[in-house]
């Protein structure tokens, strides 16, 4: 079970270990969404997935009946437009041979998964892979439930399981980690702007009173 490494400077994500998967972010599980504020949590898997790409961590999208479904939301299509969606019958994602196969062939073992619902296709896989040694992060404010309760009920089995909670800019930051990695700063800047909501507003405003001389009138 993943359970090792959870203190100390290691438990604590970098790109380069990192592979994310992206479950089944479409209309029919949106539909349903009730843990959450629905645009909310498209907004953070939008975000999540654009820090991955800024970062050149691996992302496999995956979708579950889309012909009936709905496609993977446009969001994330166009962060990854390269890429098709590994299109499954199965409900649990680790069932499904061409995504473990895909996530294996990254040779990294810490797994962060974020999807609709949290209950059921993030729970079973996030359950599975960590008994399997995977160190498996679950993305909660960029997945969500049927219903709160469900959501909840389903981020605290994950945690018995070993897994770990955290949310998506959490993730980002963990990957930028220092402020002179220059290399992803702008990156990293841009999708703040973007998805930060209250947190990309302020920076804005950061930038606009730096840009600002002293003693200017509003």
């Amino acid at each position: 079970m993943s359970t090792e490494n959870k203190a100390g400077l290691d438990a604590l994500l970098t790109p380069e270990e990192s592979v994310v998967v992206l479950i089944d972010h479409q209309a029919f599980q949106v539909a349903n969404l009730n843990s959450h504020e629905p645009t909310m949590v498209i907004n953070n898997a939008v975000g999540l997935a654009k820090a991955a790409k800024v970062f050149g961590v691996p992302t496999i999208l995956t979708t579950v009946l889309e012909e009936r479904g709905g496609l993977l939301l446009q969001g994330l299509r166009d962060v990854f437009p390269e890429q098709t969606p590994i299109n499954r019958t199965w409900v649990n994602t680790w069932q499904d041979e061409r995504v473990v196969d895909a996530v294996k062939a990254t040779g990294r073992k810490k797994l962060i998964i974020a999807g609709l619902w949290t209950e059921v296709c993030v729970a079973m896989p996030a359950i599975q892979a960590a008994g399997e040694g995977f160190d498996v992060f679950v993305v909660t404010d960029a997945s969500g439930g049927a219903s709160k309760e469900a959501h909840d009920m389903a981020v605290r089995r994950m945690i018995q399981a070993g897994v770990t909670p955290i949310t998506w800019m959490a993730v980002m930051s963990e990957w930028q980690r220092d402020y002179t990695r220059e290399k992803t700063l702008p990156g990293i800047v841009e999708v703040l702007a973007q998805h930060g909501g209250a947190s990309g507003v302020a920076y804005a405003w950061e930038t606009q009173l730096l840009a600002t001389p002293a003693g200017s009138e509003a």
